[in-house]
């Protein structure tokens, strides 16, 4: 059973109606999920440690400009080395694109190496309208105060070809690097590009 908690009033007010906005700057500090192996996550339990979330859907063609290129995996190993928590989250409800069991879950992390640290299934999407994740990807950064510092693309060029990729200008990869030289992140807010996020409503 996947379960959401809310428990600051600024979050509780900004996850309604669906698709209300978290505003970067808005603290997020208590949230629990449960992710594909069963087990709970809290993001209270991170204080002192960043979190980056990305939504993810196998079948979408950006999701594989990143994935086979092994850029996302990449990042992955970056930034959970540097200390950071990564949770990536697959918001498909069964039957549509993207859809995964804990079996398959399993199997996509295995196949293409993936370096999360976890996989939260939120098929429900409470997880995906709180934040308004809108594409795959579209990705978060909460810093150390459990603040959130980055929302929306992972770069700068929308396109599905993984050749653009080199050259792009990375704004996880910026914003990351801005948090360990004590920097106050420079761009905090992008359009995310991508398909969209497959919930039931």
């Amino acid at each position: 059973m996947k379960m959401i908690t809310f428990a600051t009033a600024a979050v509780l007010a900004l996850s309604t109606p669906a698709f209300a906005k978290i505003t970067t700057g808005t603290s997020v500090a208590d949230m629990t999920v449960v992710d594909s192996n069963g087990a709970s996550h809290n993001l209270s339990d991170f204080a002192g440690k960043r979190v980056v979330l990305e939504w993810t859907n196998e079948g979408c063609p950006y999701v594989k400009k990143h994935y086979n290129s092994n850029n996302m995996q990449d990042l992955q190993r970056d930034a959970t080395a540097d200390g950071a928590v990564w949770l990536a989250v697959i918001s498909s409800v069964p039957g549509k694109q993207g859809h995964k069991d804990n079996v398959q879950v399993v199997n996509w992390t295995a196949q293409h190496d993936v370096a999360a640290t976890a996989v939260i299934l939120d098929e429900e999407g409470t997880l995906g309208h709180a934040f308004s994740a809108r594409t795959t990807p579209h990705m978060y950064i909460i810093d150390e105060d459990q603040t959130l510092v980055y929302q929306g693309a992972i770069d700068d060029n929308s396109s599905s070809n993984p050749a653009t990729i080199d050259g792009a200008t990375n704004y996880v990869r910026e914003a990351l690097a801005s948090l360990d030289a004590g920097e106050a992140v420079a761009v905090t807010d992008t359009q995310p590009y991508g398909c969209s996020v497959k919930y039931s409503r």
